[in-house]
């Protein structure tokens, strides 16, 4: 397969899935009108400092092309109806305990309701990450969202840390070329070390680079932007649609702000109650699960699939053998760069965040397995937010700025080492990938906040919490531990019975239909409720 052909692919895999807590977001449309730029001096003065931010007026305009950091591409084209997109910027707070000190800049798109004289207000969408840029993602997935539009104003944003949103900088894309191939899950002492120092320089590039906006990128932070949204655009309740970790964000706001709530969906549900190992955990079950259902796939098609071996075993033997020669052996990728087991691992998980592009994955196994990694490799760069031109988004930037700030573990990587056991029963072929993980933050030069967050929400309207059966990403059973966290009246839990990350954009009839009767005219379907 040629290698254009070969990241067309990728690409379109990465439109098309939704975000997972620690994957990225790849979209291919809208930036902002100007450059949000680091934060800068503001002196709007005392204890109403928020007050007066609240009351700014925003001066919605064309939306230019992305920014780099929000990975490039043509800006949004018009809806069908020829309805545009408007891009603007708001200010806010640097530090919530400071409202009327510094102000970070954050970029807002919205195209409006098509129905203005039934319109609901607006409905803000977070589409995961921590780290996807909302810029991109919303022209991007617009088509699911269209029945939405109908009464709702849809809105999105870069996160503070993201896309043009005073983004965290942390290596150029030579260095995060030479990042990404590094082997992640070293096999003996001296590789245990060049991870650790990697980890280390990545680390203070981080701080080098974006040491102002690090202590203030969290979730937290985040929820106090979108109520300060809320606000600024006129909305007595906040309406909401979050996905992936933008589940765990509305969780926060809903805590933070349960009287401001008003009709929220989360789908593809983070498990609030999970902190770093046992979400890890969760993780790696996830994605064997989906793996699984891959190979299961393989053999219900018996000589369709290409793929050696007659069983689900037989099948994840191959590749578990295919990654161990890739340990010892990378190949051919694209251009000078190399297929590593790393990659290879990332691009196989990233090709699963959704059924429809269970083809790719058979065909860039079985390509690998011939010594062409380009496909592979291809997803992997998606996966990281690399571009066909070799530039990075800075979603894996802003990832490990949110988890760092967020949770207050630390594995070393020795620590992380004796949690392997664990991690490989829960996946022979993701275990080694997830566990090595825990070390992720070890030299992160900011401390983090919770062991998990705290989504309790009594006094808020009900939240339809959306969980799919199959999501590799965040495991179903995060819905009901979301349902059950939120409280008694406010979580009602949804089922979707399927494959891939998240519900809403499956094209299951009845999860849209149900979601949309919420969401349009108040209708709260019982809790337990199951789709299909």
């Amino acid at each position: 397969m040629p290698i254009s052909a070969a990241q067309r692919t990728a690409r379109r895999a990465a439109q098309s899935a939704a975000l997972l807590t620690v994957t990225a977001l790849l979209a291919t449309t809208a930036g902002c009108s100007d450059d949000g730029g680091s934060a800068t001096p503001e002196t709007s003065g005392g204890p109403s400092g928020l007050d007066r931010l609240a009351a700014q007026e925003l001066d919605w305009g064309p939306c230019l092309p992305p920014s780099p950091a929000e990975g490039g591409g043509p800006a949004p084209t018009p809806l069908p109806d020829g309805a545009t997109w408007e891009c603007t910027f708001m200010t806010a707070p640097l530090d919530y305990d400071e409202p009327g000190g510094e102000t970070v800049d954050l970029a807002l798109i919205r195209v409006k309701a098509a129905d203005r004289g039934r319109r609901i207000g607006s409905l803000l969408f977070n589409f995961g990450g921590p780290g996807g840029s909302g810029i991109t993602g919303l022209p991007g997935f617009a088509s699911d969202f269209e029945s939405l539009r109908s009464r709702y104003d849809l809105v999105s944003f870069d996160p503070r840390g993201v896309g043009r949103s005073a983004p965290v900088e942390c290596a150029s894309d030579k260095e995060l070329d030479a990042y990404y191939a590094l082997d992640f899950t070293p096999d003996d002492a001296a590789e245990e070390r060049t991870l650790s120092d990697a980890q280390k320089k990545y680390a203070g590039g981080c701080e080098r680079n974006s040491g102002r906006q690090l202590p203030h990128v969290g979730t937290e932070n985040a929820a106090r932007d979108m109520d300060l949204m809320r606000r600024v655009l006129g909305d007595d309740k906040l309406h909401y649609f979050g996905i992936s970790y933008g589940t765990e964000l509305g969780g926060v706001y809903a805590h933070l702000f349960p009287e401001n709530v008003g009709r929220a969906v989360f789908d593809a549900v983070v498990d609030p109650e999970a902190g770093v190992v046992d979400g890890a955990l969760g993780q790696a079950r996830g994605f064997q699960l989906a793996l699984d259902n891959f190979a299961k796939d393989c053999v219900d098609r018996a000589d369709e699939c290409v793929l050696p071996g007659s069983t689900v075993a037989e099948i994840e033997a191959f590749i578990v053998d295919l990654l161990a020669e890739l340990d010892e052996e990378p190949i051919a990728g694209i251009g000078d760069r190399k297929l590593t087991q790393t990659q290879a691992t990332n691009g196989v998980a990233q090709a699963l965040y959704s059924k429809e592009f269970w083809p790719y994955l058979e065909q860039g196994l079985d390509e690998a397995d011939g010594g062409n990694g380009a496909l592979l490799l291809a997803l992997s760069d998606s996966m990281n937010g690399r571009s066909q031109s070799g530039s990075y988004s800075n979603i894996q930037a802003a990832n490990a700025a949110v988890n760092c700030v967020d949770f207050k573990e630390r594995y070393t990587l020795g620590q992380a080492k004796e949690r392997l056991p664990e991690f490989r029963e829960a996946s022979p072929v993701f275990g080694d990938f997830m566990g090595w993980a825990l070390a992720g933050c070890s030299q992160w030069p900011v401390p983090g906040g919770w062991e998990h967050p705290d989504v309790s929400a009594a006094g808020s309207a009900p939240i339809l919490v959306v969980g799919n059966t199959g999501d590799p990403a965040t495991p179903y059973e995060g819905a009901r531990s979301m349902a059950e966290a939120l409280g008694k009246g406010v979580g009602v839990e949804l089922t979707y019975k399927g494959q891939g990350h998240g519900a809403y954009s499956s094209g299951d009839r009845c999860v849209k239909t149900t979601t949309d009767a919420y969401l349009l005219d108040g209708k709260v379907p019982a809790s337990g409720t199951v789709c299909p």
